[in-house]
């Protein structure tokens, strides 16, 4: 089944944004989606807190997630992670597999 993790990153001024240019700049971001397992790692910029970066963190199931963090990118991550001096509050969620209701479907545009 799969999960969903949404990770709140803030910080003083823009250094949760330099975070997850990093992020990408290095490499991680890329080593992370290759990742067996991974469904979606995609990081966005809120536009009423200029501060907080949401990361959006998909993956097939518990044992993948748990395969990430024991990988030795995860000390590269909290290492960043400091020297940005982040705070995180994080979200999860588990896919009920049910997809869309015909009921959504009317107030979806495509």
């Amino acid at each position: 089944m799969p999960i969903t993790v949404n990770i709140y990153y803030r910080g003083e001024g823009d250094s949760a944004v330099k975070f997850a240019e990093e992020m990408v700049s290095r490499g991680i971001v890329n080593r992370i989606r290759e990742e067996k397992g991974n469904l979606r790692y995609e990081y966005f910029f809120s536009m009423d807190d200029e501060n907080t970066v949401l990361l959006i963190d998909s993956w097939e199931n518990q044992a993948a997630i748990d395969a990430h963090h024991a990988s030795e990118m995860m000390k590269d991550i909290a290492a960043l992670r400091e020297k940005y001096d982040l705070k995180m509050k994080v979200e999860r969620y588990i896919s009920d597999d049910g997809g869309i209701t015909e009921n959504d479907k009317k107030f979806i545009r495509r």
